[in-house]
């Protein structure tokens, strides 16, 4: 195994219980507001693109449409989302964030910004750059050999 093979294999080990444990956390702070880690996913992409198809935003996500549609009705049933006409699609809606959704995750994202702002205290900001370019290459090159 060469080294560089070596360093990526244990950045992926690092990775792995760092997103369930993050997932955990963010379950744990969504909790009060009825919001699941799934359903935060959906506002979070909404907010940043925008109205979306539930498969695009399926696609966005890789994750199972019929799994992101769970998750829109959930968020439909809490007024936190709404369907909207799709001019480029008839059958296919639009979902969009409501004003209260919209305020919700704006509330969520401020509280989660603030608690990571205080972790991995001992980097600098540019290793923080340069740890978010290296994963970002290897969740590209993951996906790709998922698709291929």
């Amino acid at each position: 195994m060469s080294e560089r093979g070596a360093t990526v294999y244990e950045i992926l080990r690092h990775v792995r219980p760092l997103v369930l444990n993050s997932a955990r956390v963010v379950e744990a702070s969504l909790r009060a507001d009825g919001v699941s880690v799934g359903m935060r996913a959906v506002l979070e992409m909404l907010a940043e693109q925008g109205p979306m198809t539930v498969p695009d935003i399926a696609d966005r996500l890789d994750l199972a449409r019929q799994g992101i549609q769970r998750h829109v009705n959930d968020l439909a049933g809490l007024g936190w989302v709404e369907s909207r006409i799709n001019p480029a699609h008839r059958r296919s809606v639009l979902i969009a964030t409501t004003p209260a959704g919209a305020e919700l995750f704006a509330r969520i994202r401020e509280g989660e910004l603030s608690r990571l702002d205080r972790m991995a205290a001992e980097c600098t900001s540019e290793e923080i750059t340069t740890a978010l370019r290296v994963l970002a290459a290897l969740s590209r090159d993951v996906r790709a050999e998922v698709r291929t």
